[in-house]
């Protein structure tokens, strides 16, 4: 039976790479996977998914307007579908969650979803909010803090180094604009002093 899993961390724990492998070892057994990934971030080309490591894999593109299911239902039926993999999830939509919910209970097909779980003030992406509330498994791909903590948020970093504190909530960016950190350190540079 098809389960929906979401794997969530903070940036640089091997979310792309993790879905690469995974996509890689459906299809040494011969089994037919199709990638999806968000298309506002082209940082490494449109249309892939591509891993600090270096690996790569073509995707298909979506934005807050695809029908993830007809799209899918459309793919498994030119061709059987085994598996299908979503990065950067936390940039669906709740009725693109639902739709992934679809995929799973109503074509029996399995949705492996990778993405941030809390944007740069800590809060959760909808996407990330949904997949939480609603897959069948979570789990956390781990990263680490300069400090060698569990990092489990990101910061926003602007061009002199400083945590940014207000802004959108989407600004696509590496390393260069966002670091992970524990949540002490992220606290003390966002959050500050919180009243109780």
């Amino acid at each position: 039976m098809a389960q929906l899993y979401f794997y969530y961390s903070a940036m640089n724990a091997g979310k792309s790479t993790a879905l690469l492998q995974s996509a890689y070892n459906y299809e040494e057994r011969g089994m037919r996977s199709e990638i999806f990934t968000a298309q506002l971030d082209n940082r490494f080309g449109e249309g892939k998914v591509t891993s600090r490591i270096g690996l790569a894999k073509p995707a298909h593109l979506f934005d807050s307007d695809t029908q993830l299911f007809q799209h899918i239902e459309a793919l498994h039926q030119d061709q059987p579908l085994n598996a299908v993999f979503i990065d950067e999830a936390q940039f669906l939509s709740k009725a693109q969650v639902m739709q992934l919910i679809h995929v799973v209970d109503d074509l029996d097909i399995p949705v492996l979803a990778y993405g941030l779980r809390t944007d740069f003030l800590g809060e959760t992406f909808t996407g990330s909010h949904y997949l939480l509330a609603w897959a069948d498994k979570l789990t956390e791909l781990k990263t680490v803090c300069h400090c060698g903590r569990k990092a489990n948020f990101v910061v926003r970093l602007d061009d002199q180094g400083y945590a940014i504190r207000h802004g959108e909530q989407v600004e696509i960016g590496g390393n260069d604009r966002y670091e992970s950190m524990c949540r002490k350190h992220f606290k003390s540079l966002v959050w500050g002093h919180l009243p109780i």
